[in-house]
């Protein structure tokens, strides 16, 4: 094919100059730039060696990119993961070196990531590995600062990463500071969250300030918990570089605390030891006791001012029913409605529930309803929270409430719904198909197993939902025949 041919093919990312392919991408990190012109040169079959990639400065050939769009490719899933951390890294061969990788995996070595040997794959290990320092930097360094003199409550950050890693890394800043109003600027870009998050031009130094009135106080907590005995400046150095001390109010005082280690070391050796205090373990237990909730509405302010044991839920979601309730249902965990409206068994599964319920001749609002972990554990997608599972050390995290819970409420029978509560009310692990219906759970009620409502949700055709649906209703009725 001539190169005038060649330069007018669809399929050619942004024309050809004797025989090379030039891809002009965004400066920084341009991950949705490089994916789309992945797809175009594969489906144009063009190879690593004829491929120029311009990201730092303008295309010096001159030449619009072709924006046709090429087909998704199925990578493996070492690969899809290695991209996004490459791509931020400040070489200017990532981009070429990670077309490399593709190409080569696509032409049958699936398994190239496995091969550590590789002198490719090493280097772009290396790459990635640099890239998770630099996101760790930022994380642990990064220090925000209030703005003086504004209205609402406003705070900025100015850092400098050694890669194009803001993108990368301000989700971690939107879930640690999702009530605050901030802003992190750096030389190349800067981010801004306000509810929703935003990016913009680069910004300087000077814009951020200096420091605000919290910083005398954590300078305080910093030197006070300062241990000279295991003062190690190498170490110091390694983990915390000085090009970040001058954002970090507590720097201020490290210096002087490194001259006067010596001598608070020595002081603390030559102090004379404190006996530890001797506790009654009696009286301790008694005050134990005494401390516990006395009452359902005050076992539900303490898991209310609890925070979750996994990031991301917006409110404890309590038990709903009355004290004295005969019959209560224990489920696995809120789920995204729930978690909105703070109210348990109010989402999909729940609204079968309350009609599985009224065909069972159980009246909802004269049962106790609550689920074994208190908090919704989600795994993000896009913009949808997708439910996941809690692990058994969930469960027994949250076990000692809903004991508490039961036994303030006092149930002749409790229903549990799915193996997760049934793991909470018993701590084992049994099947459901296995011990479906009356059940003990060495408790002073009467216990119940079945399938949580959410599985007849899950079932993939209509008429076993139907089958299903009606074996919930038999045990619902029979679960309340047992509570009478």
């Amino acid at each position: 094919m001539s190169d005038a041919a060649q330069s007018r093919s669809p399929t050619t990312e942004a024309g050809a100059i004797r025989g090379l392919h030039v891809v002009s991408l965004a400066p920084g990190a341009d991950l949705d730039g490089f994916r789309a012109a992945v797809r175009r040169l594969i489906a144009g079959r063009i190879p690593p060696e004829t491929v120029v990639w311009q990201s730092e400065a303008p295309s010096l050939f001159g030449i619009d990119m072709d924006r046709a769009e090429g087909a998704p490719l199925r990578l493996p899933r070492a690969v899809t993961d290695l991209i996004p951390m490459v791509v931020p890294h400040r070489d200017p061969e990532r981009y070429g070196l990670l077309y490399a990788l593709i190409w080569r995996v696509l032409q049958g070595e699936r398994a190239l990531m496995e091969v550590a040997s590789d002198p490719l794959v090493h280097r772009l290990h290396r790459m990635r590995k640099a890239i998770g320092r630099d996101l760790h930097k930022m994380h642990a360094f990064l220090r925000f600062r209030r703005v003086p003199g504004e209205g609402a409550e406003r705070f900025v950050a100015w850092f400098e990463p050694d890669h194009h890693i803001l993108a990368a890394a301000a989700p971690f800043f939107v879930d640690r500071f999702r009530s605050l109003n901030w802003s992190i600027l750096t030389p190349e870009g800067s981010a801004h969250w306000d509810g929703t998050l935003s990016f913009g031009p680069p910004g300087r130094r000077e814009d951020a300030p200096e420091g605000d009135s919290f910083e005398a106080g954590w300078r305080d907590y910093y030197e006070n918990t300062f241990n000279p005995a295991r003062l190690n400046l190498d170490a110091m150095r390694a983990e915390m570089p000085r090009k970040y001390w001058r954002n970090m109010p507590e720097t201020a005082a490290i210096p002087a605390l490194v001259r006067a280690a010596s001598a608070r070391a020595q002081a603390m050796i030559e102090k004379e030891p404190t006996m530890p205090v001797k506790r009654d373990p009696v009286r301790a237990v008694a005050k134990m006791a005494q401390d516990e909730p006395d009452s359902l509405e005050a076992l539900n302010a303490v898991i209310a001012r609890s925070e979750p044991l996994v990031p991301g839920a917006t409110q404890a979601v309590l038990g709903e029913g009355p004290v004295g309730a005969r019959i209560a249902f224990v489920g696995e965990q809120p789920g995204d409605q729930e978690d909105r409206q703070g109210r348990p068994f109010v989402g999909p599964a729940g609204q079968l529930l309350s009609r599985a319920l009224e065909e069972a001749g159980i009246d909802r609002r004269e049962a106790y309803l609550t689920n074994a972990v208190k908090h919704f554990k989600f795994t993000l997608r896009g913009k949808r929270r997708i439910h996941e599972k809690p692990t058994a050390g969930e469960v027994s995290h949250y076990r000692w409430w809903l004991d508490k819970e039961l036994d303030l409420v006092g149930p002749q029978l409790v229903v549990a719904l799915g193996a997760t509560a049934v793991l909470a009310l018993t701590g084992k692990q049994i099947p459901i198909t296995r011990a479906r219906g009356p059940a003990e759970f060495g408790k002073p009620f009467q216990g119940f197993i079945t399938v949580h409502p959410s599985y007849l949700l899950r079932l993939p055709d209509e008429a076993a939902k139907d089958v299903a649906y009606r074996a919930f209703v038999d045990d619902l009725r029979r679960a309340n025949a047992l509570a009478a």
